[in-house]
């Protein structure tokens, strides 16, 4: 799909990020391999997310999120990640009355 951006909503726009920023990681493959989940989620997330730093967390996340066990994240095992993140957040960002 050929779109241009500038006629976008804001949330078609984060949505078209998601998508951006998962092939940055996961190349023509498609799929993210740990490092590669790793390094997303570090630089990418990391006001969200603490850093990676220990392999046991790691490798948690990594199968809590491998739904088909073929040891790689697809996009929609990532979209899982990204939706239990948002969830997670929401509260920080709800409008103060």
């Amino acid at each position: 799909m050929e779109a241009s951006k500038e006629n976008m909503s804001n949330l078609e726009d984060g949505m078209v990020t998601i998508i951006q920023v998962f092939h940055k990681y996961s190349g023509h493959k498609c799929k993210l391999k740990k490092a590669e989940l790793k390094a997303l989620i570090n630089n990418e997330m990391s006001h969200f997310i603490m850093k990676i730093q220990e392999n046991e967390t790691l490798d948690q996340l990594f199968a809590d999120l491998d739904q088909n066990g073929d040891l790689e994240i697809d996009f929609q095992e990532f979209i899982t990640l990204i939706a239990m993140v948002t969830s997670a957040c929401h509260e920080l960002f709800v409008p103060k009355h």
